[in-house]
């Protein structure tokens, strides 16, 4: 979907926030009546909002003049996929999404209101040379209804959402979780409203109210446990699911909150690149393996791929079509015993005695504290600056296999990046005077 010139566009200005927008509390926990809210539907929403709020108005950017135009929001389709996160090349797929936006019908209530009204009540895909064309460049327009444009233009209570945040999340349920307990970060409760696991089974899954909810065990293991994961792992939150029981029986469900001290926009560089080199030999790519790791914990994840590797050098068993859907078969239904993962929690737990490991770890904390160093070098830089560093960091070895769709904002990336800028500021290895110096740094 993206070319080159689409990833250089985007870089200067995902470096300059975490573009925030104001997203009505009325529009996040919201249930559906109708339809069901993908992943995708909830990041080109949050898009659109964005947008809307900070945009020069309707008619602004229309690709053409016309009176029909002046109504609508407008949006390079290029520019929606890449802030929404899209990195397939599947251009029907999306556009789909975009426009069953208009199908969704959503049910907001509080103590006085009940609403029932559509999420969008018009789009508008139009190409001036043709939708079918291959020149040219798709543009989309867009409506809210009258209720919906009020809530989200001027919203009389809102909590400050994050485009940036919502690209590193990977579930529906995630993003969802994610921006119902976000609203509550700077409450002084610290802690979400409670409601029953069906309530929150329909505002995580969006899914519509007429749909069932599945037994509570299941909604936790499947959905809520995986999200509350990825939300402490990659956002600037942290939650923590709160049960109140009958007997043996969950009668409702609440999320404390903590709004994480210091969020960086790089993430500390701490990766253990052999357990990513383990992962991709079976055939995962770094952002699957990256995912993974930040996912799972970490005995578990070891002793699962110890199981998976010992599989693939069976001469007994019939050779494996696919290590990587084996592992993640594995992953899911935990193949690897209690007794393994006991094994790897421990053995993660034994003190490092060798002085050379120590001094390798120093080494590694201190190349990493030299990438925040970097990126924050990179960060002052003017627009011209960064894109041609960038582009010319996408030319190097330091960049192959790397999904460089979102730019910087990818955590992968923008570890990569990173190294590969410290390399250029400071070509020459530590000497062990600086090594000394910072090891008395940390040690304080």
């Amino acid at each position: 979907m993206r070319k080159k010139s689409d990833i250089r566009a985007g870089v200067p200005e995902g470096q300059r926030s975490l573009q925030e927008f104001r997203k009505s509390n009325d529009t996040i926990a919201i249930r559906l009546s109708h339809g069901r809210l993908s992943l995708l539907s909830r990041k080109i929403f949050n898009v659109l909002v964005y947008n809307a709020q900070n945009g020069r108005g309707k008619g602004a950017g229309a690709p053409t003049q016309t009176e029909t135009n002046k109504r609508y929001y407008w949006i390079p389709l290029a520019q929606l996929a890449r802030d929404a996160a899209y990195e397939s090349n599947d251009m029907l797929q999306f556009k789909e999404s975009v426009q069953e936006l208009q199908d969704f019908r959503i049910v907001a209530e509080d103590s006085t209101t009940w609403v029932s009204e559509r999420l969008l009540s018009s789009v508008r895909l139009h190409n001036p040379h043709g939708l079918g064309s291959k020149g040219g460049q798709i543009y989309v327009g867009y409506a809210f209804p009258p209720e919906v444009e009020d809530t989200v233009m001027s919203p009389n209570s809102y909590t400050k959402m994050s485009i940036y945040y919502q690209g590193l999340l990977r579930r529906s349920a995630s993003l969802a979780l994610y921006e119902s307990c976000r609203r509550y970060a700077t409450n002084p409760t610290k802690v979400t409203n409670r409601n029953t696991p069906e309530w929150w089974f329909h505002v995580v899954t969006g899914a519509p109210v007429t749909e069932r909810a599945p037994d509570y065990r299941y909604f936790k293991r499947d959905t809520l446990k995986p999200a509350i994961a990825e939300i402490n792992a990659v956002t600037d939150i942290e939650i923590e699911l709160i049960e109140y029981t009958q007997g043996r029986k969950v009668l409702e469900l609440q999320f404390r909150v903590a709004q994480k001290r210091q969020v960086s926009l790089i993430l500390e560089p701490v990766i253990d690149s052999a357990l990513m080199g383990r992962l991709m030999v079976l055939g995962l790519s770094q952002d699957e393996a990256s995912h993974i790791m930040s996912t799972t914990e970490d005995a578990r994840l070891r002793a699962t791929l110890d199981l998976t590797e010992k599989r693939m050098k069976s001469t007994k068993a019939s050779p494996l079509e696919s290590p990587a859907a084996y592992f993640k078969a594995a992953l899911k239904e935990n193949y690897a015993s209690a007794t393994e993962v006991a094994k790897k929690t421990v053995e993660k737990a034994k003190p490092v005695e060798d002085p050379d490991a120590k001094i390798a770890k120093i080494r590694d904390r201190y190349r990493a504290a030299r990438a925040k160093d970097a990126y924050e070098s990179y960060k002052e830089l003017n627009d011209g600056e960064r894109i041609q560093l960038f582009e010319e960091f996408t030319n190097s070895e330091s960049a192959k296999g790397l999904n460089l769709a979102r730019g910087l904002s990818n955590p992968s990336t923008r570890n990569a990046f990173s190294y590969w800028y410290v390399a250029k500021l400071w070509p020459a290895e530590p000497t062990e005077l600086e090594l000394l110096r910072f090891a008395a740094q940390v040690l304080e």
